[in-house]
């Protein structure tokens, strides 16, 4: 499937006064609520974003959206166990998942930057693979979901349930801004969500597959100290 270009749209300022005004009022709301009243405002306008780590979001717009259009980005570096959760999600749930892809394969990348650019600029690395696709992705759309937690690390603590994304003049919605992993773990034990396989392996978060991209974390660290050890990053540009 391919992202939607062809639906009406609010303008900026409207979008903009909406998420203020949601900002404010959802702040203490469940997760399910805050996704009804996304769907509910955005209808086929929202979709979702997911790394494919687990289907939490991904289940958890469907119920208030069937149909939903999940985004996933498929950077050519991925783990098989992450190919295999996306390909899994959209089998057993009732979401349309849209695999958004970079303008140049692995190797053609390599052949203008040299190979394993992930090692020596991971931050144009990502920028390439992942912050552009989904600029690209998201262009037909008013609102976008996201699954980040203000506990997973520092850098996501203020992470606001509503907001306005004024880079892509869109809503950006963070339905579990709140949850903690314990919340995580009680909505996939209660609902059956499935999970990447790599969860239980001693990965807490999971990008691409490359070491210098995602490791496995030591007891007590959080949940992000596996992405790009020793880089002195913790994101990719996407929230940034």
């Amino acid at each position: 499937m391919t992202a939607r270009t062809d639906i009406p749209r609010y303008s900026a300022e409207e979008l903009e006064a909406l998420a203020a005004e949601a900002g404010r009022t959802l702040e203490q709301a469940s997760a399910q609520e805050v996704m009804r009243w996304a769907a509910g405002t955005f209808g086929r306008r929202l979709a979702v974003t997911s790394s494919m780590e687990d289907a939490v979001v991904a289940h958890l717009a469907s119920t208030a959206l069937p149909g939903v259009d999940v985004l996933f980005l498929d950077t050519g570096y991925h783990f098989a166990e992450t190919i295999g959760t996306r390909d899994a999600v959209a089998a057993v749930y009732p979401v349309n998942v849209i695999t958004l892809t970079p303008r140049q394969s692995v190797a053609e990348q390599d052949a203008q930057y040299g190979p394993r650019l992930h090692d020596r600029d991971p931050d144009l690395c990502c920028a390439l693979r992942k912050v552009e696709p989904l600029n690209r992705g998201l262009a037909g759309y008013d609102a976008w979901a996201t699954g980040l937690r203000r506990d997973e690390s520092p850098s996501r603590a203020g992470t606001p349930v509503v907001s306005f994304d004024p880079k892509r003049q869109k809503v950006k919605i963070a339905p579990i801004a709140r949850w903690t992993q314990a919340d995580v773990d009680a909505y996939v034990a209660e609902h059956g969500v499935l999970l990447n396989t790599l969860l239980s392996d001693g990965y807490a978060s999971i990008g691409c597959a490359p070491e210098s991209c995602t490791r496995r974390v030591l007891e007590g660290q959080d949940a992000r100290s596996g992405r790009w050890a020793g880089a002195g990053k913790n994101e990719c540009g996407i929230h940034l």
